[in-house]
């Protein structure tokens, strides 16, 4: 079997998180488990083909888990898996960073950010972000 070769460590990083919705699937999952429904709900923009391929992925890569109900009607339920956890600290810098770039570009992150319950929003914090 050939192995694949890396140039730098970030590329098997972003064969397993990269793309536009891997990273914020996770976010929503490091909030508790969800439905596929109820991602769709919080992530409108993404089809429900691409929500689900991107789902098989990250279960495939061992970064979710699929908790299947044996109930009718059939329920089943992503979470973080244990390794998945391990990306938290990750995502919690590619948010930061996100919020600080939203601050230096647009200068109020509550006008270009959803007001969904994952976002905090306090005008002093604004102000200190643009300061770094």
């Amino acid at each position: 079997m050939n192995r694949k070769k890396y140039n730098i460590s970030v590329e098997a990083t972003l064969e397993v998180i990269g793309g536009k919705w891997k990273c914020v699937i996770l976010c929503h999952l490091t909030h508790g488990k969800k439905r596929t429904s109820d991602l769709k709900r919080i992530m409108p923009a993404i089809t429900q083909k691409m929500l689900t391929q991107q789902l098989r992925e990250l279960e495939d890569d061992g970064i979710v888990n699929r908790i299947v109900y044996n109930q009718v009607p059939p329920k089943v339920e992503y979470e973080l898996s244990e390794y998945g956890w391990s990306l938290e600290p990750i995502l919690n810098a590619l948010c930061n960073w996100g919020e600080q770039h939203i601050v230096k570009e647009y200068g109020d992150k509550s006008a270009m950010l959803e007001d969904n319950g994952l976002n905090h929003f306090d005008s002093d914090e604004n102000k200190e972000l643009i300061k770094q």
